[in-house]
């Protein structure tokens, strides 16, 4: 079976939110994409704490698709460090994990 994972990334306009996702989904990266935000991150950035507004993009992808995903928000993003946290999905339905992968091997 297929190793399903959601990777998260954040980024400062829904505008470019929807850039990231739509350029990961028109390059079969992902499956899907969703925009949540704005959220409020606190963090640590240049010796100053900072707090900023942000649109967190969820992206649905397999783990062979991970490197490619990752090399493409990297050149896509905006920011010089951008969060790309990949989690594993521990379960989900058989149909979706294959929607998926039939998905992301479109390509």
């Amino acid at each position: 079976m297929t190793l399903a994972l959601t990777v998260l990334t954040t980024t400062d306009s829904a505008a470019r939110a929807e850039e990231l996702a739509r350029g990961a989904v028109e390059a079969r990266l992902a499956a899907c994409a969703q925009i949540s935000g704005p959220v409020t991150s606190v963090y640590h950035w240049q010796k100053a704490i900072e707090t900023a507004e942000e649109w967190q993009v969820t992206f649905k992808t397999t783990e062979a698709c991970y490197a490619a995903l990752e090399a493409h928000l990297l050149a896509a993003h905006t920011y010089d460090t951008p969060e790309i946290v990949a989690t594993p999905v521990v379960r989900a339905s058989a149909a979706y994990v294959a929607w998926i992968q039939a998905e992301t091997s479109a390509r």
